[in-house]
């Protein structure tokens, strides 16, 4: 199953990163994330472990502001880079939430997996079940062809979540402009130096397989040893041996 999920991920993603996005709309300005952050504090913990029962009794409130966000999207021409970013990252952590507690209960958002009618091609990421700026929109979308392919930003690695344990934490406040700097950078830090999602050391690391399936994205200016020590507190040896964990798909809850 890892071999398959692995595979699809190469196959699958990385070309559709090569593509452009056409979400946004003329004439918007950024909209207010404070409904979503007063969400994620009241139904996300500190560790990342996620109430979607409570999302479910918040649903109302969750759905305007998913619909804010569908009327608002980002003007490429006038928005702020920050702005920009904080949007979609939170656009996919929100549309993920509203995506398992439309289907809840379930134990791994993988359960949401439509039937292959073309193998490696059609996963629960490519289902348009939201509309951004009147357009039909996926979560594959955000992340491929806008997040990766617009921002030269690794670190939104860390800041999306899938609805998984493997997956860096939910954040329990949402992004904002203001402080999108030091929010990516602490999700940065918080994700490398997680136990259970990175075993670091001196002379080997046991890292996430996001590091495999996007290593593009983290080795264009050095190694992905240089990278990890941007934020490891442990100072990895070049030289060390480098693997990757287990991914697991269980529901962050």
């Amino acid at each position: 199953m890892l071999q398959y999920i692995q595979l699809l991920f190469i196959l699958l993603f990385v070309p559709v990163a090569c593509g452009n996005s056409k979400l946004g709309m003329e004439g918007t300005s950024s909209p207010s994330h404070e409904i979503w952050d007063k969400l994620l504090q009241t139904h996300v913990s500190v560790d990342g472990k996620v109430n979607y029962q409570g999302f479910i009794q918040d649903k109302n409130k969750l759905q305007v502001y998913l619909d804010n966000l569908s009327q608002h999207a980002p003007d490429r021409k006038t928005w702020t880079q920050n702005e920009q970013l904080a949007y979609w990252i939170n656009a996919y952590n929100a549309f993920t939430v509203k995506l398992i507690i439309d289907h809840y209960p379930l134990k791994s958002i993988q359960d949401l997996q439509p039937k292959l009618n073309i193998p490696l091609v059609n996963t629960v990421w490519n289902l348009e079940f939201f509309e951004i700026g009147g357009k039909k929109a996926s979560l594959d979308e955000i992340e491929h062809k806008i997040l990766r392919k617009e921002f030269d930003e690794p670190r939104i690695h860390f800041a999306i979540n899938c609805a998984s344990f493997s997956c860096p934490k939910l954040l329990n406040e949402a992004f904002m402009p203001a402080k999108l700097e030091k929010q990516l950078q602490a999700t940065a830090v918080d994700f490398i130096n997680d136990p259970k999602r990175n075993k670091i050391s001196a002379n080997a690391v046991e890292i996430s397989q996001i590091f495999s399936w996007f290593k593009g994205d983290f080795t264009k200016n050095g190694s992905i040893i240089d990278y990890l020590n941007q934020y490891s507190a442990i100072k990895i040896n070049p030289k060390a041996k480098v693997s990757h964990l287990s991914y697991d798909w269980s529901l962050n809850e």
